[in-house]
């Protein structure tokens, strides 16, 4: 095979032309051998003299040789020639004022598999790679990760200083085969020792280590560090964490660490706006305070405005703020102490409301995660019944897995919430019941670079116990808008039970199914098509509804930009076109 790559001449110097020559070579050997030769990847440059050109020359001898042990070929012969001369010959210091022709010869010779392929002491339980077999090709990158399988899998039980004592790689070129005998050494069963600290300016040394949950006296194990280092990072207030081990073990076999981190700036400030056509203009921001008193302690004060220019009734108000302080009980557990201030203009009531509580959140795992409150509640309703007071303390618990491979733009895996929340009410006009919930949501991607997404959600809700008439308004559900029938009017559906049937209320039962098509156009543009159902019941009433539509997204580095368009298609709660517009997939 013969390969011309010319170049344009220019006038302070011209491109040199690449004769590029693989005879044998497949189509995958050639584009790793192309890939690998820095004389392919400059052919048309301009600007590049004589001495550029004899350097990429001379490392493409090592870059293509180890390109072609790679594949399993050990025999190769490669030639490279600048306007005829070997390069290999030209002395760097006597390298050409130019160059105008190269031309690169590989001869790739025969596939190597092994006659032997071995690794040993194992530690039990270690997976090495599948190619590292007799009779599999022999790639030299395969004899690198046994060697760092084997390596890992003594490491992973203990022995944090294992490594290769011994390598014996022979190869027979006459019958093409590679003769890999790999050695370990490993190492003596290590403990975690002391932990040193540095960095940290504005947070004190004993929260950092209370934090870090450092398993000092435990059996090594690499996997406490990854978590560890995570446990810092979701703190926020770190720009960087590391974790260095001693060069040597202890006479007691413990090993000793030092523990590096960079401090964020403390303060932070976040805005976000979100745009419906009949739910109006909603805009959000919040301060946040990473390290309050030099424990790590995180304030943070919400607010929002909702409805602006709505049709489904007057502007919405929000404030609210919560201190939350990380390694309370234990290094995974948080605890938090927040209160909210909020106010409600719909359609069919108003409302004014105070929250406060406190609670506790776990990080069990980086999938799984629990949160338990008790919280103090009052809303105060006005409706075309009158006004009606709700006090009541309530419990809101949550479980959460979240398995997704990216949070604001998933392409697979699931995510799971499930959320009780049993209330107790103090007053005439409140009842006592509970809150269940689940979102469930799917993901599923097809194609290169996951460039089609199939995308499913699921949601319930019901209210047990108390009466339609006793429940707080905001355990009750609605559908219609963004977050469950795109196509529908906000909140357009709920039940018509209280006041003798006149006023419209949420409904103590709800179903949410929601389905998506995700097409990427180009790397940074894609299509929607979607369709939302939703079911609302209570007080022997029960109805649905249903849209679909069209929508694009345009990625950017905190998430898609979304514009969705979406109709109703069953249902008499809307008609015409609803248009969203945010930040992040619709879910």
């Amino acid at each position: 095979m013969s390969v011309a790559l010319a170049g344009v001449a220019a006038p302070a110097s011209e491109a040199y032309q690449l004769d590029l020559r693989m005879p044998g070579a497949s189509s995958d050997l050639q584009s790793v051998l192309k890939g690998a030769s820095l004389l392919v990847q400059e052919a048309s440059a301009e600007g590049k003299d004589g001495q550029d050109v004899l350097a990429s020359a001379r490392a493409d001898y090592n870059r293509i040789v180890s390109a072609l042990f790679s594949e399993g070929y050990y025999s190769g012969v490669v030639s490279i020639r600048l306007d005829g001369r070997e390069a290999a010959s030209i002395p760097p210091l006597d390298a050409p004022a130019s160059v105008s022709r190269v031309t690169v010869s590989i001869q790739s010779g025969p596939k190597f598999h092994f006659s032997r392929a071995a690794v040993a002491p194992v530690a039990p339980g270690t997976k090495l790679p599948e190619g590292y077999a007799k009779g599999a090709v022999a790639k030299s990158g395969v004899i690198v990760e046994a060697a760092d399988a084997a390596t890992s899998g003594w490491q992973d039980v203990g022995h944090a200083k294992a490594q290769v004592a011994s390598q014996n790689i022979v190869a027979d070129h006459r019958a093409s085969v590679l003769s890999s005998e790999i050695g370990i050494d490993p190492g003596p069963l290590v403990t975690f020792g002391r932990l040193e600290t540095e960095g940290n300016k504005r947070l004190r040394t004993k929260r950092l280590r209370e934090m870090a949950g450092f398993p000092a006296g435990e059996r090594y194990d690499p996997k406490k560090l990854d978590k560890m280092q995570a446990r810092l990072r979701r703190t926020g207030i770190f720009s960087s964490v590391s974790v260095t081990e001693a060069q040597a073990v202890n006479p007691d076999d413990s090993l000793d660490f030092t523990l590096s981190v960079v401090e964020q700036k403390p303060r932070k400030i976040g805005f976000g706006a979100e745009l419906s056509s009949d739910a109006g203009l909603g805009l959000s921001g919040y301060w946040l305070h990473r390290n309050l008193l030099g424990g790590g302690e995180r304030l943070r004060v919400d607010s929002a405005v909702s409805g602006i220019g709505g049709t489904t009734g007057g502007v919405d108000y929000s404030l609210g703020a919560r201190l939350e302080r990380p390694a309370t009980f234990n290094p995974d557990t948080s605890a938090y102490l927040e209160t909210e201030l909020s106010r409600k203009d719909e359609v069919d009531y108003e409302q004014n409301a105070f929250d406060i509580g406190f609670g506790v959140s776990r990080i069990f795992s980086d999938k799984l995660t629990a949160d338990l409150a008790i919280k103090y509640g009052v809303s105060r309703v006005t409706d075309s019944s009158g006004t009606t007071f709700f006090r009541q303390v309530y419990l809101p618990g949550t479980v959460t897995w979240d398995g997704r491979d990216n949070k604001l733009d998933a392409t697979d895996g699931y995510y799971a919430q499930v959320g009780f929340t049993p209330f107790v009410g103090l007053g005439g006009d409140t009842g006592t019941g509970a809150q269940l919930t689940g979102d469930l949501r799917a993901y599923r991607g097809f194609g290169a670079n996951d460039r089609f997404v199939l995308a499913g959600r699921l949601q319930l809700g019901r209210v047990f116990g108390s009466t339609l008439e006793e429940t707080p308004r905001d355990y009750l559900f609605y559908s219609g808008g963004g977050g469950t029938v795109r196509g529908q009017p906000y909140q357009s559906l709920g039940v018509q039970v209280l006041n003798g049937g006149t006023l419209k209320t949420g409904g103590t039962e709800f179903v949410g199914l929601s389905g998506e098509a995700r097409f990427g156009i180009t790397d940074t543009i894609g299509a929607v098509a979607f369709y939302d159902y939703g079911y609302v019941a209570g007080g022997g009433e029960s109805g649905s509804q249903a849209g679909a539509g069209l929508g694009l997204r345009y990625k950017t580095g905190i998430g898609p930009i979304r514009l969705d368009v979406g109709f109703p298609v069953k249902g008499d709660t809307g008609s015409g076109a609803q248009i969203y517009l945010g930040i992040g997939q619709a879910f």
